[in-house]
């Protein structure tokens, strides 16, 4: 049975996460035709997989920590230059921890965000901001935005909220964007906009978007 030294099995498992594009699981370890050890070898050299993996400067995928896990979220903003989202977790499910995993260490993404340094406003400064924008948006088309205003809008200024982050701020019991339209609509009048019925702001004429 040949007998390995530490550095050569921490060498073995940064090879076979090099060639796996993760940090290898024992399953996928033993698998591995490129490592030639054993996993029980592994953990009987290091005491635990996990501590193996961490020496070998990996992160365990199911048992990391969550100092591990924060910087796995700053890792990926510097690649996207902009903060994570679970979309962006979702799409790289082979590589970076889950998005409940995170919910179960830290709550929600948002505080695992906030944790990471990332600016993440909660859910009364988003609908602040959700309003503002609004607003804006009324006024540049005479009326109070649908649906549909909203995601030609944003397709020309990708920093606003989408429509569904939108409707799902506004959505208690009824329809988001209903609700969304009643707290736009009493903004709009508290700075002084008359609003018709069918949503006109007083003294426009019907635009498009």
């Amino acid at each position: 049975m040949p007998r390995y030294s530490d550095a050569q099995i921490l060498a073995e498992l940064a090879g076979c996460a090099e060639r796996l594009g993760r940090s290898p699981t024992m399953r996928e370890f033993g698998a591995d035709s490129g490592a030639r050890a054993h996993p029980q070898t592994v953990v009987e050299h290091f005491g635990s997989w996990n501590r193996a993996q961490r020496l070998a400067g990996l992160v365990p995928r199911r048992f990391a920590t969550k100092d591990e896990l924060l910087g796995q979220l700053r890792t990926l903003g510097d690649e996207l230059g902009r903060t994570p989202t679970g979309k962006d977790l979702d799409e790289r499910r082979a590589t970076l921890p889950s998005k409940s995993l995170y919910w179960q260490r830290f709550g929600s993404l948002s505080n695992a965000l906030r944790a990471a340094g990332f600016d993440v406003p909660r859910r009364d400064e988003r609908a602040e901001r959700a309003l503002e924008q609004g607003r804006l948006v009324a006024q540049r088309l005479g009326r109070l935005p649908r649906f549909a205003d909203w995601r030609r809008a944003r397709s020309r200024s990708p920093a606003m909220l989408s429509e569904w982050q939108v409707y799902r701020l506004f959505a208690d019991g009824r329809g988001g964007w209903t609700a969304f339209r009643a707290a736009l609509r009493e903004r709009l009048a508290r700075s002084g906009v008359d609003i018709g019925a069918d949503g006109r702001l007083a003294g426009s004429k019907p635009r498009g978007s």
